[in-house]
């Protein structure tokens, strides 16, 4: 957090934490604005918490949410008189500050010359040329700027989007590629749950975003506002336009914190936590280890997620480290999913079982979080009875982990490219758009019946790759994608239940039952979690180097 001075009453950065409030008042500041919306990104805290945290120091905080790209008149309007209204100095922020700097310039236009305020977001770091145009108009909507080309546009640099790209030069260097990713950094989210199990610190789960993606694409720091596939475009913030020949859209999906009411206001104290949010994950080690007695609620909500595996790998990683230390006789454990089975592939199940057993875990299956109360420690349930009838369950808890109920991004949700659901609307096998025959889309937000995983980014990553390249001429074949997802089900400290399945819950191991049985908790398995993995996906899947996902040639 390293706030950039537009004036002497403003300055812009990129998200802030709780944690970074102390520090700006030592700075000075006296208020802050929020120009992001809530739920944006996996590692973002919600304006609720950042405004608890500002009021008890003493911090005026403002919310002014606006949609990445799509900034308009009155915004800017309302931001220009909260900045009149508040103490000053302000410090406004979003995902990178670019809003926040488009806010501010398009609320100066007409006020200050346009060369000022083009000078000062650009000594700021800020390029605030592609609004030029509105600014010189006074602040107002204008239209005509050249728009940017490319032979192929990735939306999202995520695990999906760092690993097709890494395909796409292995297959053929000379490529015009352009990579749309607003975000600093890159997260390797699966390793969030050994965080959350003290086995991995954070920073191993974490790299610049410059340093993953291949250098020789045109990385766009911007976020997309939203998609004009008639016309080939994508449109960005800043109003600029995209052009593409293919496009391939993998933006991952979106952690709906504030589906659950309440849930926002408490997360990162009182006993609540998720391993599915970097900044999270620690407290969950440091809940775990600090817990002797009471109960503990880990819960799973309804379909789709990524990774359904992981909520309960945070309740199997937290009882075994209170079964080692002699207290789980002393606290209960529970698991609430609000789906109907412990896993959707049966062949693993039993395994399972023996471990909810061993925790002596209390399975509550249909009951559904819709809301917490952290300061009560309590929280509701929706359970889902037998006839179909629907009843509320109050619970207390000491602890609760919490995986957020997930949905497409915004943007993508409100596009021409969603289903009816909200996500990608692509062809299962070959990863290629129903309507649009230049899109393809792969990772987390397609609608591809699979599961959400890294395992199937890394799958998908060089079937969208071929596919792309036919369709340019490069190459003779489509392939196809069979729905091959993984989740290790981390059942202890030093084992693993790996599960490996395609489309319709069939099992597709990757290697032979004399080496690892997947049904099976493995040693081996915790190797390859622990020490295997994570140099495959930083040097192998993100680099184009395909180590077993050789895609198959379409029949």
């Amino acid at each position: 957090m390293t706030p950039k001075k537009l004036t002497d009453d403003l300055s812009v950065t990129a998200q802030i934490l709780p944690s970074d409030i102390a520090q700006l008042v030592a700075m000075g500041f006296k208020s802050i604005i929020d120009n992001r919306p809530d739920g944006e990104g996996s590692d973002q805290p919600s304006f609720p918490e950042i405004e608890r945290e500002a009021k008890a120091n003493g911090l005026a905080a403002r919310y002014l949410p606006v949609q990445a790209g799509k900034v308009s008149d009155g915004d800017a309007a309302k931001f220009g008189a909260a900045l009149a209204q508040l103490p000053k100095p302000v410090l406004a922020y979003c995902r990178t500050g670019t809003r926040s700097t488009t806010l501010w310039a398009l609320s100066e236009a007409g006020r200050r010359p346009m060369s000022e305020i083009l000078t000062k977001a650009h000594d700021a770091g800020y390029d605030m040329s592609g609004v030029a145009s509105r600014i010189a108009a006074g602040g107002k909507v204008s239209s005509g700027a050249p728009a940017e080309k490319y032979d192929i546009v990735i939306v999202g640099g995520g695990a999906a989007g760092a690993a097709v790209a890494g395909s796409l030069f292995a297959r053929q260097r000379n490529l015009n590629i352009a990579i749309i990713e607003p975000a600093d950094v890159h997260y390797y989210q699966p390793g969030w749950t050994l965080v959350g199990a003290g086995v991995f610190a954070p920073e191993q789960t974490v790299r610049p975003m410059g340093a993953v993606l291949p250098r020789r694409t045109t990385w766009i720091k911007a976020a997309v506002a939203g998609f004009d596939p008639d016309n080939n475009s994508v449109i960005i913030e800043g109003c600029r336009t995209i052009r593409y020949k293919h496009l391939i859209v993998c933006p991952g999906l979106k952690l709906n914190w504030t589906g659950i009411e309440g849930l926002t206001e408490t997360l990162g104290k009182n006993g609540v936590t998720s391993n599915y949010r970097y900044d999270l994950a620690p407290y969950t080690w440091e809940l775990v280890k600090g817990m002797t007695s009471g109960r503990a609620i880990f819960t799973q909500p309804p379909m789709p997620i990524k990774c359904a595996g992981a909520p309960q790998k945070a309740m199997y990683l937290s009882a075994d480290h209170w079964l080692r230390t002699g207290c789980l006789g002393k606290i209960a454990v529970e698991f609430d999913n609000a789906g109907g089975v412990l896993f959707g592939v049966p062949d693993y199940v039993p395994a399972l079982m023996n471990y909810i057993e061993r925790y002596q875990v209390q399975l509550n299956f249909n009951c559904n979080l819709i809301s917490v109360d952290g300061p009560a420690k309590r929280a509701l349930f929706v359970k889902t009875l037998p006839d179909g009838t629907k009843e509320t369950v109050e619970k207390g808890f000491d602890m609760m982990h919490v995986c957020p109920p997930q949905i497409a991004p915004d943007f993508i949700r409100a596009s021409t490219l969603a289903d009816a659901a909200g996500w990608i609307d692509v062809d299962p096998a070959t990863l290629r758009h129903k309507k649009y025959e230049n899109i393809y889309g792969l990772g987390d937000v397609t609608n591809t019946p699979n599961a959400k995983t890294a395992a199937a980014a890394r799958k998908q990553a060089p079937v969208v790759a071929e596919n792309v390249l036919h369709d340019m001429g490069y190459r003779p074949n489509m392939c196809v994608y069979d729905g091959y997802g993984s989740c290790p089900l981390t059942v202890e400290r030093g084992k693993i239940v790996l599960a490996e399945f395609t489309y319709g819950g069939k099992l597709s191991p990757t290697f032979p039952a004399t080496l690892l049985d997947g049904t099976r908790p493995s040693r081996v398995a915790w190797i390859l979690k622990e020490r295997i993995l994570p140099p495959i996906y930083w040097q192998a899947m993100l680099k184009g180097r395909e180590w077993m996902a050789k895609p198959k040639v379409m029949a």
